[in-house]
């Protein structure tokens, strides 16, 4: 007798893709419009894969953008099996379309899906399925003439299938969308006369958690989200721009809003300059990729030399407490606050020039009253990645554009 195999199932293969055509293309409204503004006016075309547990990943296909359809029962409407990712393409001032990382929130992207329950597919796969929606709709929404210009990309995952009670998800829909987003860096300058030094932070009540030890603050998932708009909103309500998320009985800092935190200041032991962020092993923020960018290039640019007038600085991933911060403002140690993201409610890199922590205001923006220029800087190497002005291996060139 023969051994008996069991049907193979299927992996995310991005080279079988099909494309079908809109045949009533979009309006592509113009920067500032009312519909950039939105941040929900989708490009002509989508990406959309099925998935389910008998069969695995089915054909990826590109189609016009429309509304999903899923049951009233679909899992992700009930018990959050959902994830997704944020991202974005760039018009390089050379002219060509690049993505920036995408292995990462590949990477990022397929993990949050198991943490949800959800179906894991080879990262790789990802890029290329951005790339073929790009070369459709790319040349239309990021034309030539419009170097220095973006679309926001959301790829998403979620548990679609028609099953109510408790039970991993048989079906999931994987898809990408592209859409217009406003470049706010380009209406808030902050720094520039009239303008704020950088963003207004209000620190976390201790009965208000986002994150905790053996939970999930770490994948990228809608459930970390939700729960979150709350004091977001009520901290809005009072003048600030996000919540500076503290943990525990120490208030360890952890992100803002959804944007990772990074303060630079002088160590009170040894007296050198650091710039200290949370650690990703406990787990309690997320790990952004361009949070990993900045450790990276300032690890390689700026640990043991001075650029363009700013000091060395050594970068340390630990906890830090919020009494860390103030003390170090008190005694004239802080030398500058940021935040880094992608979207992140599109501050990107951008200083924080202050913090409230129950009824104590603290500066954040060192003895010169101003940010001293390390997010400037760190801002300017990314921004040089990202369009093309240097070349560099996280940038990833979409070569086949369509005409």
């Amino acid at each position: 007798m023969g051994s008996i195999t069991s049907p193979r199932i299927g992996e995310l293969d991005a080279s079988t893709c099909s494309l079908t055509r809109t045949t009533t293309p979009r309006d592509v409204p113009a920067p500032g419009s009312p519909e950039e503004l939105s941040h929900s006016y989708c490009t002509d075309h989508m990406v959309t894969v099925r998935w389910t547990a008998e069969t695995g990943w089915e054909t990826p296909q590109v189609k016009p953008s429309e509304n999903l359809s899923i049951p009233a029962t679909a899992g992700c409407l009930h018990y959050a099996t959902q994830c997704f990712e944020g991202m974005k393409v760039y018009r390089g001032y050379d002219g060509k379309l690049r993505l920036f990382r995408p292995d990462c929130n590949g990477e990022r992207l397929s993990g949050s899906a198991v943490r949800s329950s959800l179906p894991g597919f080879q990262p790789d796969e990802l890029k290329k399925l951005i790339a073929r929606l790009m070369e459709v709709d790319g040349p239309r929404w990021l034309p030539r003439d419009r170097p220095g210009s973006f679309l926001y990309l959301r790829p998403a995952m979620i548990g679609n299938g028609p099953h109510l009670g408790v039970q991993v998800p048989k079906e999931a829909l994987l898809f990408i969308i592209a859409v217009l987003w406003p470049d706010v860096s380009k209406v808030k300058k902050y720094g520039q006369p009239g303008a704020p030094q950088g963003l207004r932070l209000y620190a976390s009540h201790p009965d208000n958690i986002r994150a905790w030890p053996g939970g999930f603050g770490y994948a990228k998932l809608g459930a970390n989200y939700g729960p979150s708009l709350q004091a977001h909103g009520a901290a809005q309500a009072l003048g600030y721009d996000q919540i500076l998320w503290l943990f525990g009985a120490e208030r360890q800092v952890t992100e803002a809003g959804a944007s990772n935190f990074f303060v630079v200041m002088h160590n009170a032991d040894t007296g050198r300059l650091e710039m200290v962020t949370a650690p990703v092993e406990n787990q309690l923020i997320l790990p952004g990729v361009t949070r990993r960018s900045v450790l990276e290039l300032c690890r390689e640019k700026l640990a043991d030399r001075a650029v363009g007038g700013l000091a060395p600085v050594q970068v340390v991933e630990r906890a830090l407490t919020i009494g860390e911060i103030e003390v170090a403002a008190k005694e004239g140690r802080l030398v500058e606050a940021f935040v880094s993201g992608t979207a992140n409610n599109q501050y990107f890199i951008t200083p924080v020039e202050l913090i409230r922590s129950g009824d104590v205001d603290i500066s954040t923006l060192g003895a010169s009253g101003e940010p001293a220029g390390y997010a400037s800087l760190i801002k300017s190497w990314l921004e040089a990645i990202m369009y093309g002005k240097e070349q560099h291996d996280w940038g990833y060139v979409i070569e086949n554009e369509e005409k």
